[in-house]
């Protein structure tokens, strides 16, 4: 059965002590997975440390950061590599997020480096992928995103394509209360899927866990979670709020 995930993308929000309060008392839920079942917490570089050993005695209940530098090493003030990520014990990294492609201008090609980093320090790469309004408007969605997976992933075997998890961030949905239905998101899902598929063949596309980012919240989670193809979610402001992720963990299938 494929991983049913609720990823927390905190982005550059919170002060460390905020932070904690958060974790806590999100924890502080008591809410149970099963094996299938999996919380991520992605948190800024600082917070790392704290949160890892917040979540240390929870099954399933892990920490990822929120990028790595496509370079393993060097010159790079500021910059923080994936061998530094996995250092500290922290085993995932998000990669391709829409902000670092449209603020940052991150490229396919830099991501096809960015996830041979990460997948050859033993993380687990959470890739962003997703098309904006125009792209959307103008019925090109499919062949963009296939677009970004091909440039960015297909040069990897099935043994490490299937470890990685998939996060559909269609960009008009993020931040502005607008969330793709149900059926679109299941559209697209099964889209990615069908990709991966035509690659590597059913059995390995049907391992990989494909989460749906676009303004998720407490109310519409479950409707989404419930479609064949929607294995959970990439939550940006709604996992800054105690009940709005509860609800969401708890709407995991």
């Amino acid at each position: 059965m494929r991983k049913k995930i609720a990823a927390a993308n905190w982005k550059m929000n919170l002060r460390y002590e905020q932070g904690e309060v958060l974790l806590d008392r999100i924890l502080g839920q008591h809410i149970d997975l099963a094996n299938h079942q999996q919380v991520v917490f992605a948190v800024p570089f600082p917070y790392l440390g704290m949160a890892k050993s917040k979540v240390a005695n929870r099954n399933n209940y892990t920490i990822a950061a929120q990028n790595c530098h496509d370079k393993a090493s060097g010159a790079y003030t500021g910059e923080v590599s994936a061998e530094m990520i996995q250092s500290i014990g922290v085993g995932y990294v998000v990669l391709g997020h829409s902000e670092r492609r449209e603020y940052f201008h991150e490229t396919n090609e830099m991501l096809a480096s960015k996830i041979d980093l990460a997948i050859s320090n033993g993380l687990t790469p959470i890739f962003c992928c997703g098309e904006a309004l125009s792209i959307r408007e103008a019925d090109k969605q499919n062949s963009f995103v296939e677009t970004q997976l091909k440039e960015s992933l297909f040069h990897l075997d099935s043994e490490n394509i299937a470890k990685l998890i998939i996060a559909y961030e269609p960009i008009w949905a993020i931040g502005t209360g607008k969330t793709a239905t149900s059926t679109q998101a299941q559209d697209m899902h099964k889209h990615i899927r069908s990709v991966f598929a035509a690659k590597y063949g059913h059995e390995v596309a049907n391992q990989i866990s494909i989460l749906y980012g676009g303004s998720v919240n407490g109310k519409n989670a479950e409707e989404l979670f419930n479609q064949p193809d929607v294995d959970g979610g990439l939550v940006g402001g709604a996992s800054l709020k105690v009940d709005e992720f509860s609800l969401i963990i708890k709407a995991l299938r």
